[in-house]
């Protein structure tokens, strides 16, 4: 059963990225959309699954936040590291991207989609311990995944293109998202990830996907129309996972 759901997840996640190429007109929209739509699975969808899966303190803080803003930081160095060999190369100011994107490193929004990936394998596993655990457990796992694999999808297509990645490559890993689900839900035929584990890794992916929200999409989406609408995609986003958020409880 959990197989046939994430095939459900499957097609969500190519919706959601179908979504992402066919508003490029409007592309200030679509960042907007997808930093909010990020903030809501950071702040009401990873974090609070996270806190309850790894919470056990480390010198008076929840490992879960420790890890949160070490995944935070960690992107941060990163990209800036990219940034200075960019520059190094010969690149001062990055030269513009497939989507006209002015010094930002490829590999920084290749190693976001890879992140993305790795979410949506851990949310297959998550979907098949679900039905191992029974009640209704099952079904409600299954409706926070397949809704929210849309936003992966369209997050996942989104981040690749926005740092100068070729469609063909955002593509790719758009397929190895959608794929992600299904392969996480049959693997726990063979095995069952234990709680802990799985909770340091969305605390640490979602530290990194909030600096990619906050420092990057949401600032690229107001740099050039710093418009009324860009901020009410945002907020929509938000509480669109929220809606899921509260009908998955």
């Amino acid at each position: 059963m959990a197989v046939i759901v994430a095939l459900g997840a499957f097609l969500m996640t190519l919706a959601g990225g179908w979504t992402a190429q066919r508003v490029t007109d409007r592309r200030h929209l679509v960042l907007g959309l997808a930093g909010g739509l990020m903030l809501g699975v950071v702040g009401l969808d990873l974090l609070p699954e996270s806190l309850e899966a790894a919470g056990r303190p480390v010198f008076g803080v929840p490992l879960a936040l420790l890890l949160f803003v070490g995944g935070f930081l960690v992107a941060h160095v990163v990209e800036r590291l990219l940034a200075v060999r960019q520059a190094a190369h010969g690149a001062p100011g990055g030269g513009n991207g497939a989507d006209g994107v002015v010094g930002r490193a490829p590999q920084v929004g290749m190693t976001a989609a890879a992140a993305m990936v790795g979410h949506s394998l851990a949310d297959g596993v998550a979907l098949g311990a679900a039905f191992q655990v029974g009640g209704g457990m099952g079904t409600a796992v299954a409706l926070a995944v397949v809704t929210h694999d849309f936003a992966d999808g369209f997050n996942t297509y989104t981040l690749a293109r926005l740092y100068g990645n070729a469609r063909k490559r955002a593509l790719l890993m758009l397929f190895a998202d959608a794929a992600a689900p299904v392969v996480g839900a049959a693997s726990t035929v063979l095995f069952t990830l234990p709680e802990e584990p799985l909770g340091a890794y969305l605390s640490f992916f979602a530290g990194g996907l909030l600096y990619l929200a906050a420092a990057e999409i949401l600032p690229e989406a107001h740099h050039r129309h710093p418009a009324l609408s860009t901020l009410m995609c945002t907020v929509g986003g938000v509480a669109g996972i929220w809606l899921v958020v509260g009908l998955a409880g």
